[in-house]
This record gives C-alpha cells, sequence and structure tokens, in this order.
C-alpha cells in the first residue's frame, strides 16, 4: 500500500470516530463510578468499533491495537493504533480539547499520525518526509531562543508518578508559563507554533504513537526523558518541543534529581 492509501484511510478512519463521538458530547448524562455503561465509555467503543470495522475490511493483514479492545493480528509488522477519546476528563466537562488518535507503525516504528478535534473539526495529519497539515495547510514549530521563555504543557500533575513530579517542577521553574490539561491537543498546538514543550509521564502506546509523525512533521522532536526515540518499546515517559535546539536543556532539567538520590 502506498503511503496515500494509508493517509486516505487514515482520514475515513478519523471521519467515522468522529461521527460516532459527536451525539454524545455535552449530552445529559449521569457519570458512574464505574462507568462501564456511561456515554463517554459508549463513545470509546463506538469510535473505536467503527474504526477497527474500517482497518478488517481494507487492511485485513494489519494489526489493530486499540484502547477499549483486545489487539488484531499482533504479530503483523503493521500496526494500527487507535484512541478514540483521548482527553476523556476534557470530554466529560463539555471541553472541546480531547481527541482521537490514529496512528500506523511499522515494526515498532509510528510512521503516519492523525490528531483529529471532531468538535472544532480540527485536524493534525503527520507522515514520514512529509510536512505536518492542520486542515489541508501546513504547520509549524516555533523558534524558542531560550528556556526562560518556553510555554510548557502537561495534562495534569497527578500523571507524574514517584519522583517524575519533582523533575518536572525543576522544568516548570526554568520555563517561562506552565499550561494544565489538554492531552493530545496539546502537542496539536505544538505542532502550529502555540507551545514550546509538552511533558509526560507513564504514557501508553495509544496516547503517544501518533503524536510523533505530527510533531516532527512540523519541525520538532519528539523522545523519551533519555533523548532517545520513540518506540512501541518506549516506557512512556516523553518529551515533545518545537525548537529542537533547546532539547538537551529540557533533558538536562529533567535528569536533576534535586535534593533526592535515584537508586
Amino acid at each position: 500500500m502506498s503511503q496515500a492509501d494509508d493517509i486516505a484511510l487514515a482520514h475515513r478512519l478519523a471521519d467515522a470516530a468522529g461521527a460516532a463521538i459527536r451525539p454524545f458530547f455535552r449530552a445529559r448524562y449521569e457519570i458512574e463510578d464505574k462507568a462501564d455503561s456511561s456515554p463517554v465509555t459508549e463513545a470509546d467503543r463506538a469510535a473505536e468499533l467503527a474504526m477497527r470495522a474500517l482497518i478488517e475490511a481494507e487492511r485485513p493483514q494489519d494489526g489493530i491495537i486499540g484502547e477499549e479492545f483486545d489487539a488484531v493480528n499482533p504479530g503483523a509488522a503493521r500496526q494500527w493504533v487507535l484512541d478514540p477519546i483521548d482527553g476523556t476528563r476534557s470530554f466529560i466537562a463539555g471541553r472541546p480539547i480531547f481527541g482521537t488518535l490514529i496512528a500506523l507503525m511499522q515494526d515498532g516504528w509510528p510512521l503516519l499520525g492523525i490528531i483529529d478535534q471532531p468538535i472544532n473539526g480540527e485536524r493534525w495529519v503527520g507522515a514520514m518526509g512529509q510536512t505536518t497539515t492542520v486542515n489541508g495547510k501546513p504547520a509549524a514549530t516555533r523558534r524558542c531562543r531560550d528556556l526562560d521563555q518556553a510555554i510548557l504543557a502537561t495534562t495534569g500533575p497527578q500523571y507524574f508518578p514517584g519522583h517524575t513530579g519533582e523533575h518536572f517542577s525543576i522544568l516548570a521553574g526554568q520555563c517561562r508559563d506552565t499550561v494544565w490539561g489538554g492531552d493530545c491537543y496539546n502537542y496539536a498546538l505544538l505542532a502550529s507554533g502555540h507551545i514550546d514543550i509538552v511533558v509526560e509521564a507513564g504514557l501508553k502506546l495509544h496516547d503517544l504513537a501518533a503524536l510523533v509523525p505530527i510533531v516532527e512533521g512540523a519541525g520538532g522532536r519528539m523522545c523519551d526523558w533519555s533523548g532517545e526515540p520513540l518506540t512501541d518499546a518506549s516506557d512512556g515517559n516523553v518529551i515533545a518541543i518545537g525548537d529542537p535546539a533547546r532539547l538537551d536543556d529540557v533533558i538536562e532539567a529533567l535528569a536533576c534529581h534535586g535534593t533526592h538520590h535515584e537508586h
């Protein structure tokens, strides 16, 4: 299959997911503690099932890794990685800054990614060797002269396990400002030049795979906290940076041990 064919299918997957999600957004419903039958879970499942049906019909040899259901063809070299609603809390709160994430990986490396915001009608598309686009127009990260000029973003302090939160705080202290919340939407805004750095810990593959081609195709870089490229074997501690010239500064800040010592 050509890259153009894969991108065309990814667009159709995003269309199908959005059509499944929109009826549930800002609908009146009770959020249950178990959440098994809450509309947000229904929306997740409906969107993922719609995408899976298209992939299974058109790419039966490919694998599928999704948040809601079991993996399909786990041994396949090509894997579609799906997160139907990344940003569940925003979805429940009626904030249109969640997204559908769609990635295609080859031998564990992300080749293609989409962040789709089905309420705002915004779609970022990144593919290996191509410039990232948002609604068909080129997206570009911005330059950042120094960390003290940088806007840093992350989803929330509760998502930093162990000492990782201390490391994040050291970095935040060196940046101009920190914005909280946003999930995948932060990476889209970084690709479009509105945010300089996103740092998170403990992401799953379905949270990160689609982001890599989008950020890198816009001129940024994504890696783990050691600076290594992100693959299906990564630990989920990620850095996205709009200006790669600042990457060493970020890695150095995150490596600071402060008053404690890691064992």
